[in-house]
C-alpha cells in the first residue's frame, strides 16, 4: 500500500521510527515469510519501483480475504505479483485471484513470481488498460467477487469502484490504497491528479447508495498514506 506521493514530506527520523516498528511487526508476527520475501526480493531485481505493499499490509489483506470468506478476488493493479501471491496463498486451492497490469514487463515480472512462489494455478494476469479489462469481465458475465483490490493509478480510482460494483455482490469487500497522499488529500486547492482522484473517490465512496465505507490513516516503512475500506451493500 504505497506509491510515490505528494504533499509535505515526514521528518527522517519520524520516517526511519516508523520503519523500525514496521520491523518489529513482522518479526513478531512473522509477516513476511521466505516465499514472499523472495517475490520481494525478485521484483527489487528485475529494477521494478518498490511500490508493492507491506509485509504488514499483505497480511491485513490476505486476513481480511479470510474473515469474509473470499474464494475470488480482482486486483486493479499487479505489478511484481507481491500482493497477488498473498492473496492467492490465502484463498487456498480453490481460490482465485484475477489481476490487472498494463505493463507487459510488469506482467512477465508478476508471472514468473506466481510460479516462483507456487501458485500459478490461481492467478489469472490480463494484460491491458484496468477499466478496459474489467469492462470485458462485465460484458462476459463473470462471477462476483469476494474482494477488490484497487491498486492501480490514482485518478482512475472513481471509474475502478464502479466498475467494481458490476463486478461484486452484496456482501463483497472492496480496498482503495493509497488515498491519503502524505495528506495531500485534505488541500482542496491542490490540482495533483492523484489527490484529485483520491478526493473524488472519497466523496464517490461515501455517497454511494450501495456502500458503506471509511477510510483509515497509516504510517509505516511504505511512509504517511492509507487505505478506503467498502462493503457492498
Amino acid at each position: 500500500m504505497t506509491d510515490h506521493l505528494p504533499g509535505r514530506a515526514a521528518s527522517p527520523d519520524r520516517d526511519s521510527r516508523w520503519a523500525e516498528v514496521d520491523a518489529f511487526f513482522d518479526e513478531a508476527l512473522g509477516l513476511e515469510d521466505e516465499v514472499l520475501r523472495e517475490v520481494r526480493e525478485a521484483t527489487a531485481a528485475a529494477d521494478l519501483p518498490g511500490i508493492e505493499v507491506s509485509a504488514a499490509q499483505a497480511r491485513f489483506l490476505a486476513l481480511l480475504c479470510r474473515m469474509v470468506g473470499a474464494r475470488r478476488v480482482l486486483e486493479f493493479g499487479t505489478l511484481g505479483g507481491y500482493s497477488a501471491t498473498s492473496f492467492a496463498r490465502a484463498l487456498g486451492d480453490d481460490g482465485e485471484v484475477v489481476t490487472f497490469e498494463i505493463d507487459p514487463r510488469h506482467a512477465e515480472v508478476a508471472r514468473a513470481n506466481l510460479e516462483r512462489a507456487g501458485v500459478p494455478d490461481r492467478v489469472t494476469v490480463l494484460m491491458g488498460p484496468a477499466a478496459e479489462s474489467a469492462q470485458g469481465l462485465i460484458d462476459s458475465g463473470a462471477e462476483p467477487f469476494d474482494l477488490v483490490f484497487i491498486d492501480a493509478d490514482k485518478p482512475s480510482n472513481p471509474r475502478y469502484v464502479e466498475l467494481a460494483l458490476q463486478l461484486t455482490r452484496p456482501g463483497s469487500v472492496i480496498v482503495v490504497d493509497n488515498v491519503v497522499r502524505r495528506g495531500g488529500v485534505a488541500d482542496s486547492d491542490s490540482d495533483d491528479p492523484g489527490v484529485l482522484g483520491s478526493r473524488e473517490v472519497l466523496q464517490l465512496l461515501g455517497g454511494h447508495p450501495r456502500l458503506d465505507a471509511t477510510a483509515l490513516q497509516t504510517v509505516g516503512a511504505k511512509g504517511w498514506d492509507g487505505f478506503a475500506l467498502a462493503r457492498v451493500r
